[in-house]
């Protein structure tokens, strides 16, 4: 059974990856404050000459993300810049390139964020409804609010509520799904937090036509390594989701880190820096995701 090599913090990554992929939330931070060796992580890979490029399945687009982990403390002359799930739904939604995209319709029910700051629609040309009935696909970048438009507030909303509206649509019939953020869970703070590809999954559940926009489809992937102008064993990827950044990065032939502090922190029992690794328990853990991780870390560490 496959147990990944368990490294020394970041300075002992070997010599031949040349850009490195980064998560994140569960990664770089917890959502509200860095990690503790996060930052000077980052730096030390930075330093090394090697390309840091963040690959995230957040729902904004990437030209905010580096902004915020500058408030954040980190330095943005360490990044070679951001790709994220966002920007690729703005960007297919805009360019509309291909049949689907085409034959998608512009009349939208918007499950956004509420309290974690809206998303913008800007540029898009949508209409945003708010009945089922009306809408002719559903753009999910969050799990909190209802949108109503660039020029309204988004109306609050619970799960269950979600989880109405989706039966609705799943009931007409014809209704697609674009998840701009496939990830099920993320950390906030010691907690989890439900995200949009938990929808996906309700909505499949359904028998609703799910696309999720981001790790671990290949096109993500295939992007980062364009815009870092390196080959798929030149680069690793670092993550905490076995089922988005493990799985995404080994299906694009890229090697990889994971993070065992970061969303599965309590079913390792990694919560802080100094947690040691059972790899034993982590060799049947992953064995049962079918999941190969190259290395493994408690946490981003120099």
């Amino acid at each position: 059974m496959h147990v990944p090599k368990l490294l020394q913090g970041v300075g002992s990554i070997p010599d031949q990856y040349k850009g490195i992929l980064l998560d994140q939330f569960g990664v770089l931070h917890d959502g509200k404050k860095p990690y503790p060796q996060a930052v000077e992580a980052v730096s030390e890979l930075a330093a090394a000459g090697r390309k840091v490029l963040i690959l995230s399945n957040s729902s904004r687009r990437a030209e905010s993300i580096l902004p915020k982990l500058v408030k954040m403390g980190f330095k943005e002359s360490d990044f070679a810049g951001a790709i994220s799930s966002g920007e690729i739904a703005w960007t297919a939604l805009k360019e509309r390139q291909g049949d689907f995209w085409k034959q998608l319709g512009t009349k939208c029910l918007h499950i956004t964020w509420g309290s974690r700051g809206p998303i913008s629609l800007k540029g898009l040309g949508l209409q945003v409804v708010t009945e089922p009935a009306d809408a002719e696909f559903i753009l999910a970048h969050g799990t909190e609010a209802l949108g109503r438009g660039d020029d309204q507030e988004p109306e609050a909303i619970e799960l269950d509520e979600i989880q109405a509206l989706l039966q609705q649509c799943a009931d007409k019939g014809g209704v697609p799904m674009l998840v701009a953020n496939p990830d099920i869970m993320t950390v906030s703070g010691r907690s989890l937090l439900a995200m949009p590809g938990k929808l996906g999954q309700w909505y499949k559940g359904m028998g609703g036509e799910v696309h999720l926009l981001g790790k671990p489809d290949a096109v993500v992937y295939k992007r980062a390594l364009e815009m870092l102008d390196l080959k798929a064993e030149e680069v690793l990827g670092v993550g905490d989701s076995v089922e988005h950044d493990i799985k995404g990065a080994t299906a694009a032939g890229v090697d990889s880190v994971f993070i065992a502090g970061g969303i599965h922190a309590e079913d390792l029992g990694v919560f802080d820096a100094g947690d040691e690794i059972d790899l034993d328990m982590l060799r049947d853990w992953l064995a049962a995701y079918s999941s190969k991780p190259t290395f493994v870390l408690p946490f981003l560490s120099a």
